[in-house]
C-alpha cells in the first residue's frame, strides 16, 4: 500500500515506518519543513490551512500521529490551545481534503488518546463508554470529532485511544527510569490510580493491523489488556531496575511541581481495557507490564 503519515518523527511515527517499509509498504512522510523534490517526503502547513490534494494522488491509507508532546512542559493556558490546536487543527484540515477528493484513500488512521475517558477510578472503559470532564477529554472529543469529513465520504476511520506507550526512545518511560537509577523513583499519591500502557512493539503493529484490516472502524482503545495500579508499576519498574521503590510523592506534591496536570494525566485513574483488538483476536506480544519493561529496557542498555 502507499501509507502517507503525519508525525513520522515523533516516538510512534519513527517507529512504525520502519515497520511499514519492512513490510514492503510505501510511506510518503508528510511534513511541515519545506520538502522541495525529497523522495518520500510532501509538505503541509496546518497552521495556515495548506495542503495540497496532489499529495493524496494514490494514496490508499493515511495514518495522522501529529500533536503537541502533552507531558512535555507544565500547562498554561498558552499551552494548552497548542497541545489542542496541534491535534485538531491538522486533523481537521487532513479529514476535510480527504473528503474534497474524487477518489479518497480507502482508510484514515487518526491518534486520539485514553485521556477520552478522563479519570474514572476503578471503572473498567471499553469503547462504548461516553467521554469524561475536563480538559483531556474535551482535547480528544475535538480530536476524533475532526475525522468526520472524511467519515461522510465513505472512507473507514479509526480512532486510535492510544495509552501510555512506553518505548526506549522517548515518551513517559525514559524520565522515570532517570529518577529510578537516582533512587528517587516510587508511586505518585496514593499509587491506586490506573495505569493503562502499551509497549511501542505492539503499538505499531495494532496499527499496521487496523490499516489493512477493513473490520476495524470508529474508535480503537489501543493499550495493553493489562493495565496496572501506579503503585505496581513503580515496583516493577523498580524490581526490573533493581533499584529500591521506597520513594513516594504526595499528591499535593504532584499537584506543586506539575500544576493542572497532576489531576488530568499523573494522578488520573484510566483502567482501559482494548475490546475491539481482542475481539478481533489481535496477538499482544507484550501482554503483561514485567516482560515489557524487560524488552524495552533490555534494548536500551545493550
Amino acid at each position: 500500500m502507499k501509507i502517507l503519515i503525519t508525525g513520522s518523527s515523533g516516538l510512534i511515527g519513527s517507529a512504525l515506518i520502519p515497520v511499514l517499509t519492512a513490510q514492503h509498504h510505501q510511506v510518503i512522510r508528510l511534513v511541515r519543513r519545506k520538502a522541495d523534490s525529497e523522495e518520500g517526503v510532501a509538505q503541509w502547513d496546518p497552521e495556515a490551512g495548506r495542503l495540497d490534494p496532489r499529495t493524496f494522488e494514490g494514496i490508499e491509507a493515511v495514518v495522522n500521529l501529529a500533536g503537541e508532546n502533552i507531558g512535555a512542559a507544565r500547562w498554561t493556558p498558552e499551552r494548552k490551545t497548542r497541545i489542542r490546536e496541534s491535534r485538531v487543527r491538522g486533523t481537521k484540515l487532513l479529514s476535510d481534503a480527504i473528503g474534497q477528493l474524487p477518489h479518497p484513500p480507502k482508510v484514515l488512521v487518526s491518534a486520539s488518546a485514553i485521556g477520552y475517558y478522563g479519570s474514572r477510578g476503578d471503572e473498567t472503559l471499553s469503547e462504548d463508554k461516553p467521554p469524561g470532564t475536563g480538559f483531556l477529554p474535551e482535547v480528544c472529543v475535538a480530536w476524533e470529532a475532526a475525522t468526520e469529513p472524511a467519515r461522510q465520504k465513505g472512507v473507514r476511520v479509526v480512532n486510535l485511544r492510544f495509552g501510555m506507550v512506553l518505548s526506549g526512545k522517548g515518551g513517559a518511560l525514559a524520565p522515570m527510569v532517570s529518577a529510578f537509577k537516582m533512587g528517587v523513583g516510587g508511586k505518585l499519591g496514593d499509587g491506586r490510580q490506573y495505569m493503562s500502557w502499551i509497549a511501542i512493539d505492539d503499538l505499531t503493529s495494532a496499527i499496521v493491523r487496523v490499516i489493512t484490516d477493513d473490520t476495524f472502524d470508529g474508535p480503537v482503545n489501543t493499550a495493553s489488556p493489562n493495565p496496572v495500579r501506579n503503585k505496581e508499576f513503580s515496583q516493577t519498574l523498580g524490581r526490573v531496575l533493581g533499584r529500591p521503590t521506597i520513594f513516594s510523592m504526595p499528591a499535593f506534591a504532584v499537584r506543586l511541581v506539575f500544576g493542572e496536570m497532576a489531576d488530568a494525566l499523573l494522578l488520573a485513574s484510566t483502567r482501559v481495557e482494548p475490546a475491539r483488538l481482542l475481539a478481533g483476536e489481535f496477538t499482544f506480544e507484550y501482554p503483561e507490564l514485567e516482560s515489557a519493561l524487560r524488552h524495552i529496557l533490555g534494548k536500551m542498555y545493550n
